[in-house]
Formats: C-alpha cells, structure tokens, sequence
C-alpha cells in the first residue's frame, strides 16, 4: 500500500473509521494502523479517534503524476517518461537506473533517502515537504558542448518558479536558488556514460524547498517556498509541470545557440555580482564580476579579472 493512498482518502478532512481504510485500500486494519503512525512520524497531523477512527489535520499537496501530466501541453508530455514515487534513495539515482532504456525519464519522489548535493554533501529530503525531481537528457555535442549548462537550469528553475508566484529569484553561482539572501535550492547536474553518437547524457537534479518550516541540521541561512510567500497556496504538482517545461525550453534553446544566449539573462540574477569574495581555500580575492562565455565566474582583483571554474573551487562572501 502507498502511503500517498491512503492520506488521499483522508484529504477530505472527515473522519474516517480503520474498517473502511482497510476496505478501501484492500489491506488489513493493522496496515493502516502502522502507515497512520508512519504518516505521524514523519510529521502529518492525523487525529485518532477513539472508537471513530482517524481525521488529517494537516495541509496537504500530495504530488501525483496524472496532475502533473495533465497541467503539461501535449509536445511535452510525449517527450517524458515520467515516474512519481513514494520514496527512492535519490531521484538522480534513480533516472540513472532508467536511462539505458527509457527515453527522457523524469522522476519526482515525495522523500529522499540519500539525497545528494554539490560535492557529495547530504540534501534534506523529508517526506511531503519539498521538490525532489530529476531529468534524464540527451545533450547534442561533445563534452565541451555542456558548458554553462547548470547556469542555464537554474535560469530556467527561476523562471519556472516565478511563473507559479514567486519573485526576486537569485542565482548563486554555480548552482543554488537563493531569495533575499537566504538558499531554497539547489541543481546538481551529473555526466551519465560516455559520448554516444553525438549526444553526452546527463542528469540534472532539482531540490527545491516548498514547504519546510524546520530544518535542524542545516548549517546556513535557509528559507522555503512558503516561509518567504506564506499567502500563496504552493502545489508541488504545479511547479514540477512549469519546471519540466521551463527546462526542456531551455535546453532546446541551449543546444541550438549554446551558453550565450543566456548569460545576461543569468547575470541579471547574479547573488554575487559587486560583492567581496573567496574562494574557499583563502588562496584568492576579489569582487563578483559575472561570469565568461563558458560559465566560469569572474573575480575582480588587484591583479586583474581572474576566472573561477566550477569544478575546481568554490565561493563564499568575504567577511
């Protein structure tokens, strides 16, 4: 049984006796009693009744795939496998399990496992709370055809989100989603095999905080969807189906005219743009100065504009 099943059949907020969960659902009594105490644990409000039954409390946006599909137009929705899942250890994993035989996979969990982030740090990944999607895709070109890449998802990622309400997205170079200073996602973009007959597959992972309201174990300034616009009623179907489209405009446009045609747009987004860097191991300084025409972010310093790749260092605001 999914656990996405039978809070669905709660959603109506009416109380609901174990006996006719059970029914519904196909399952015995003691199934549902240990998914109820699941749901609890892992932070929806359900009341217990005694001698009734249970009734959700909580908000719910429960992701499901036949709304997700339905809110795409026909063009996108036939260039996606799409896969929505209860749990998974990671949503990049798991499109790197499909991609020998489906054809652009997309994948959304409600939770993660092992979520990852950039350099193998842990991402946050509770249950019901945040986006959690990942796409499989068929790059035209050589490996060198990938530059500036996960600007450009982010560039896409943002505007996909201010379609749905939000506003004032910023990029923090490489790869974060950030919104009057504080971090509410992140892009990971990871090379999957090698050059095949002109194409390089990658994968490119999407977490976006939604609705998290606590977050113990994270060591920066952080904020969610709903913490920063709390009177917009946020829907994970909603933001993944502009998000799928947003990305596979982007790479359409980025396969035909490559990393230029988005580097001001990116720019205009830039976190870092006019403020005093370092780079992480203390070696360089300077002031953000944008990024090249291949990515790489630029460094004003005494010596001149240094480039910085993403791949061999990273940034912090210099205090």
């Amino acid at each position: 049984m999914k656990s996405n099943a039978l809070l669905s059949l709660l959603s109506d907020r009416e109380i609901h006796s174990g006996e006719s969960l059970a029914q519904t659902l196909g399952v015995s009594r003691t199934a549902v009693w240990k998914h109820i105490r699941k749901a609890i644990a892992e932070g929806t409000n359900i009341r217990t009744i005694r001698g009734q039954g249970y009734q959700l409390v909580s908000d719910l946006d429960l992701i499901d795939r036949d709304t997700i599909l339905g809110e795409l137009d026909p063009v996108t929705r036939e260039q996606i496998q799409l896969a929505v899942l209860d749990e998974v250890d990671s949503t990049n994993a798991e499109v790197a399990r499909q991609l020998a035989t489906t054809r652009c996979p997309v994948v959304l969990s409600d939770c993660q496992t092992s979520g990852r982030g950039r350099r193998g740090r842990n991402w946050t990944s509770p249950k019901g709370q945040n986006l959690y999607l990942s796409l499989g895709l068929s790059i035209r070109g050589g490996f060198a055809a990938l530059d500036g890449l996960s600007l450009v998802l982010g560039v896409a990622v943002a505007n996909a989100i201010e379609r749905a309400g939000g506003s004032g997205i910023g990029l923090k170079w490489p790869n974060d989603l950030f919104v009057e200073g504080q971090k509410f996602g992140g892009i990971l973009v990871e090379i999957q095999g090698e050059l095949q007959e002109g194409y390089v597959q990658i994968i490119a992972g999407i977490g976006i905080n939604v609705h998290m309201t606590h977050a113990d174990e994270v060591d920066q300034p952080w904020t969610s969807l709903a913490r920063r616009w709390p009177d917009r009623a946020w829907s994970r179907n909603q933001l993944a189906s502009k998000m799928i489209r947003e990305i596979l405009l982007a790479v359409t446009e980025f396969e035909s005219g490559g990393f230029q045609r988005f580097r001001d747009r990116w720019q205009q987004r830039d976190v870092f743009s006019g403020l005093a860097l370092v780079t992480r191991d203390g070696k360089l300084h300077g002031v953000g100065a944008g990024i090249d025409s291949t990515g790489n972010y630029l460094l004003s310093t005494e010596s001149g504009v240094v480039p910085v790749r993403a791949g061999d260092i990273s940034l912090r605001v210099s205090k």
